[in-house]
């Protein structure tokens, strides 16, 4: 229903507004009979126009999704979780790498320890590297190289077995059982040992910082 406008009795003058079905108006309405009507129109108005505002605040807050700067972000963020999903797949794979160039390193200082290859031992342990041997006697680097240099001594069998890595990062942890057989000073020994050994990568390149070995109480 449309209202046509008309002057009050007083002069005084409001705007109203009022809906019809594909119809929006706006007048002058008198109502002889209500005094009060015109007052609770204005009230009515001003929470119209309240509503509206916030109505205005909630629809541009929804626009933003169009922003083609919020569009940019929205979309870096699919790439940057296929980047993270590829990383975790990938952690376990060079773990798998690392761990099977310590056992290679393992077999290699082996073999170089047997045959006194003392330029291969020598790559293979870090300055600070120190050990503990079957008999409680602590050598550094420089003593253990001296040691394994000794002429006196020919081994004649090592090798390593149930050897297990646990990769820590740069850091890699060695468990196992060692075999050693041999002749010291004309007399035959035999060891059966087992060992830690402690590697870390620094610069690109593994070396062993620290070794124990120890006989077991059962033998």
């Amino acid at each position: 229903m449309a209202l046509a406008a008309q002057p009050t009795p007083d002069g005084a003058r409001f705007t109203s507004s009022l809906v019809e079905p594909r119809t929006r108006r706006t007048g002058t309405v008198q109502f002889p009979n209500c005094p009060h009507l015109p007052a609770a129109l204005l009230k009515i108005q001003v929470i119209e126009n309240n509503y509206r505002s916030e109505l205005h605040k909630e629809l541009a807050a929804r626009g933003r999704l169009c922003d083609i700067s919020t569009m940019h972000t929205n979309q870096r963020w699919p790439l940057l979780l296929c980047l993270l999903a590829a990383g975790a797949v990938n952690l376990p794979a060079q773990e798998k790498s690392d761990a099977a160039t310590i056992r290679a390193m393992e077999m290699k200082w082996t073999e170089s320890y047997k045959q006194h290859s003392i330029d291969i031992l020598s790559s293979l342990l870090a300055e600070d590297f120190v050990i503990t041997i079957e008999d409680g006697s602590i050598f550094s680097k420089a003593g253990y190289i001296t040691h394994s240099a000794d002429s006196s001594t020919h081994v004649q069998v090592a090798e390593l077995s149930d050897l297990k890595v646990r990769m820590h990062g740069d850091t890699a942890i060695v468990t196992g059982a060692y075999h050693e057989k041999g002749e010291s000073n004309g007399k035959r020994y035999e060891y059966h040992d087992r060992l830690t050994d402690v590697w870390m990568k620094a610069g690109g390149k593994w070396q062993v910082v620290a070794s124990h070995y120890s006989v077991p109480s059962k033998q």
